[in-house]
């Protein structure tokens, strides 16, 4: 690879770490062209990017981004979202469905997060589905009050018969 195409792939990571709040790193040895595929398209339907990198590159595109605190080695593919949850959900379930992949660490808002904290938020409900709770929590109080009044009008009718 040239010297400024290096560059030039390290500007685009940097650019793409510092703006980022989670990348979990992974090994993929053995996984085929097409699982690799398979992840990339559940990685793009949930605004997440998945990259394969040289460890150089990535490990100085990474400590330009202000991440430090992991050594990067043997075959690596970095996959990063705004996203904390997404993207540590989208890891996990494909290392569920797929033995030869395997997580290894990551960063979470910019700190180094180990196995155990990215399957912590890998477990928690996604933002779609939190945003689901959050709506169902405000509309209750107003559902409570209709199914109230909707009792007192049946009451009140029953009365006037």
């Amino acid at each position: 690879m040239l010297k400024s195409k290096k560059a030039e792939v390290i500007a685009n990571l940097t650019d793409s770490f510092v703006n980022t709040t989670a990348v979990v790193i992974c090994d993929y040895k053995g996984l085929t062209v097409s699982k690799l595929e398979e992840l990339r398209k559940a990685a793009n339907a949930k605004d997440t990017k998945v990259q394969v990198v040289k460890n150089t590159l990535a490990t100085i595109a990474l400590n330009n981004a202000g991440m430090t605190g992991i050594e990067i080695k043997d075959t690596n593919i970095f996959i990063w979202s705004d996203d904390v949850v997404s993207a540590a959900k989208i890891s996990s379930d494909f290392a569920k469905d797929n033995e030869l992949f395997i997580m290894k660490a990551g960063y979470l808002d910019k700190e180094p997060a180990d196995l155990a904290k990215i399957e912590a938020f890998a477990k928690l409900p996604g933002r779609e589905e939190l945003l689901g709770m959050l709506a169902a929590t405000w509309m209750a109080p107003v559902a409570n009050f209709t199914i109230g009044l909707d009792a007192l009008r049946q009451k009140k009718e029953e009365e006037s018969a």
